[in-house]
């Protein structure tokens, strides 16, 4: 091998070249997590003191809500996932990040985009369809943003060393088409110039809703997980043909759900989603068998660090997916229809699996960027137990509350026990999320003090050898 060669399968040098970009889109997707989380918080707050934010007509449920929705997929989910994929596609091609002030461009644009979308929101000028509130400036900011990187990142993934593909390419450089695919489709048939009218507008926001929220989600999550899972237990991933075959049906299927039982449109067309929904069982089981058959028996202590966030993010997904498998069959869909228990299941894909995921994965990766140890490490072990308790009381007591919702026919009185402890929830994930933007913080300021001594050490350093005496 020569010296060339050598250079670029250097873990240090694939390292120090997704360091900056990394920095950019976590520091930006931990600072709209928290924000995200507060509007969550205070929306939930609205249930219980409806008078105590009636005063101000942006901070009403009808703004808070679907303006914290955004930023948790939108100004976290997203932009964390693309942090993480780059870093994943460099390590696995062997090769220096290709083009690495792309996405330090691409995530400056994708902040401003989502803070243009959340100003929309709570002034009141949503487009009104779920996941697509943000405006069509924001949505061109969001979509450049996104291809920026999808360039650095296909660069990088056409320079790796291997040609045969992991298991976790698959599920990414999926994801990464995924996203163009199904936002630009949703923003020009709905909130474009000339948008779709009647019965089809209801149809494709389900259709990129359910795209969004479980597909993307599921492929960026798994494909994350399928990574590290292996190489922090100690073993091979198990059954590449297990994980093709989770792929390709979790593909098959999971596109064709969403559209709930009672839906005004075509009878055929809520048919077809629940059988889908039925079929989706052998995704999850296939997922399930993988994860269960690679961590089995490794010798890895946990303690609270990124490999138990990884298992408890793997068997939130599974939830997630019976969840949705459930509220898919006709009986039981009837009953938690238009109740708190289809938002019960969003928040566990969300935050339960996906946040879970990718906070554990990015604690992995920050300190093999960074060169040096995290700030503060126990920070890391008290979110994870934080996320978990806010697991189980917003999701738990929601899907408690929406149940019961169902079967006292929609009782808005009979889910108020299950908002108080949601509203726990979000408080319980609202402080994780504070320790896990310190950690990012502290460590984004201690290396640019240390590049700041560097850059001044080096400026002083000729004057110092010119006062030097021959």
């Amino acid at each position: 091998m020569n010296p060339a060669e050598t250079d670029q399968v250097c873990p240090a040098k694939i390292d120090a070249s997704c360091r900056v970009p990394l920095l950019a889109l976590f520091g930006g997707a931990a600072l709209w997590l928290v924000i995200g989380l507060f509007l969550a918080l205070l929306a939930s707050l609205t249930f219980h003191a409806p008078e105590m934010l009636a005063g101000c007509s942006f901070l009403t449920y009808g703004h808070l809500a679907p303006a914290a929705n955004d930023l948790l997929v939108y100004g976290f989910a997203i932009p964390a996932a693309l942090g993480v994929m780059l870093w994943i596609f460099a390590r696995l091609s062997q090769a220096e990040l290709v083009l690495p002030l792309l996405p330090v461009a691409a995530a400056n644009f994708w902040h401003l985009g989502v803070f243009i979308g959340l100003a929309t929101i709570l002034c009141g000028r949503s487009s009104g369809f779920n996941w697509l509130e943000f405006p069509r400036a924001a949505a061109i900011l969001l979509g450049v943003a996104f291809v920026l990187i999808a360039i650095s990142a296909v660069g990088t993934f056409s320079q790796r060393q291997e040609r045969e593909l992991y298991p976790s390419h698959w599920f990414l450089l999926a994801a990464l088409l995924w996203f163009p695919w199904i936002y630009s489709t949703a923003n020009l048939f709905l909130v474009s110039t000339w948008p779709v009218r009647g019965v089809a507008q209801a149809v494709i926001n389900w259709w990129f809703a359910n795209n969004l929220i479980f597909v993307w989600l599921a492929l960026v999550g798994v494909g994350v997980a399928f990574y590290f899972l292996p190489k922090l237990a100690g073993r091979p991933l198990h059954s590449r043909f297990y994980a093709l075959f989770a792929f390709w049906t979790l593909i098959l299927f999971g596109t064709w759900i969403g559209i709930p039982e009672g839906a005004p449109v075509p009878a055929w067309l809520p048919t077809t989603s629940a059988f889908a929904s039925f079929l989706l069982i052998i995704p999850l089981i296939a997922i399930a068998v993988i994860v269960v058959k690679t961590v089995w028996g490794a010798k890895v202590n946990c303690k609270g660090g990124p490999f138990c966030y990884l298992k408890f993010g793997i068997t939130a997904f599974i939830l997630s997916g019976l969840m949705l498998i459930a509220s898919a069959c006709p009986e039981h869909g009837r009953t938690v229809e238009f109740t708190w228990f289809g938002h019960a299941q969003t928040q566990l894909q969300i935050l339960g699996f996906f946040a879970i995921v990718i906070c554990g994965a990015i604690y992995e990766i920050l300190p093999r960027v960074m060169g040096f140890a995290l700030p503060f490490p126990k920070f890391v072990r008290l979110q994870h137990w934080l996320f978990m308790l806010g697991t189980v009381l917003l999701v738990g007591t929601l899907a408690v509350g929406g149940v019961q919702q169902g079967l006292k026919l929609y009782s808005p009185d009979a889910a108020m026990l299950a908002l108080r402890f949601s509203t726990l929830g979000w408080a319980a994930f609202l402080l994780g999320s504070l320790l896990f933007a310190a950690n990012i913080f502290v460590m984004t300021m201690k290396w640019k003090l240390a590049l700041a001594k560097t850059v001044i050490a080096y400026i002083k350093s000729p004057l110092a050898s010119s006062e030097v005496k021959p």
